[in-house]
């Protein structure tokens, strides 16, 4: 076997459990935030313009195993325990909810979906991109959940200022 003919492995994962230890290292409550379409399994109430917000702190999550293909944890939304599964392809962003420190990424492209099936796990059905670009991330506004994991879903009405972070893709 010939290492010039097998595709890196991406380095999204390794980036988002880097973050991750970084944040609790620091106190920091890390969050992430997840592209969802039918290859990520959350629950729908809480998702805004196709995204989530997701406390991933060990404070908010149960039996998180933080994999090169999926992020899987248990976690409370609205006080009813419920199961999260997310592919590293769909998360958008690490940060810091204290601060906004993290990392950015593009969201996936069309062959990076997978399925999910409650009933037997998760199985892949994409390719991984071999393009893993990062995007800065910068501190602006946004409305956070709760520490329970998910928080309630937010309000449509007008945004809060009060400087706390927000995620903004720069290209």
């Amino acid at each position: 076997m010939i290492l010039d003919d097998m595709e890196p492995t991406s380095t999204r994962p390794y980036l988002i459990r880097a973050l991750h230890e970084w944040c609790t290292d620091n106190g920091y409550a890390p969050h992430i935030a997840v592209h969802v379409d039918g290859s990520v399994k959350v629950p729908v109430e809480y998702v805004r313009n196709g995204e989530i917000v997701l406390n991933v702190s060990f404070d908010a999550t149960n039996g998180m195993r933080l994999g090169n293909d999926f992020i899987e944890f248990k976690a409370r939304f609205g006080g009813v325990p419920r199961d999260v599964v997310v592919p590293t392809t769909h998360v958008i962003a690490i940060y810091a909810r204290e601060n906004g420190q993290g990392m950015a990424f593009p969201p996936p492209d069309e062959s990076q979906s997978v399925e999910v099936d409650p009933a037997q796990g998760v199985t892949e059905s994409g390719e991984s991109s071999s393009e893993d670009r990062v995007s800065a991330l910068r501190s602006v506004p946004v409305p956070l959940g709760s520490e329970d994991g998910g928080g309630e879903p937010p309000t449509d009405g007008p945004s809060r200022s009060g400087g706390r972070p927000q995620l903004k893709r720069v290209k």
